[in-house]
């Protein structure tokens, strides 16, 4: 996780809001649309088996198309897929990573 706040703080120059972000998103200051979008992919990604229209309709509340979750559940997939096949075959981070975390 640790390189994709490093992708965030070049794209924001806000280490404030890095650090709210990975420490708990829910006490950043970010726009209600912004942290439904993070509270549907928390719960994809850890109790996925949890999902129901309830969560799709806090999005569509939020002014998101059925477009946008799609594309929402999509990329909330993709990580999670890329990450277990990262995990699961012992893939360490590239160096240039890790020496920019220093």
């Amino acid at each position: 996780m640790r390189h994709h706040a490093e992708g965030l703080r070049r794209l924001t120059n806000d280490d404030e809001l890095i650090e709210q972000l990975t420490s708990d998103y829910r006490a950043a200051p970010i726009s209600d649309r912004e942290r439904a979008m993070l509270d549907y992919a928390v719960k994809l990604t850890l109790t996925p088996y949890e999902m129901q229209r309830a969560d799709l309709d806090l999005l569509r509340d939020q002014g998101l198309t059925d477009r946008a979750i799609l594309d929402l559940n999509l990329v909330t997939g993709y990580f999670a897929f890329v990450n277990r096949l990262a995990d699961g075959l012992g893939v360490e981070l590239e160096s240039w990573w890790e020496e920019q975390s220093r």
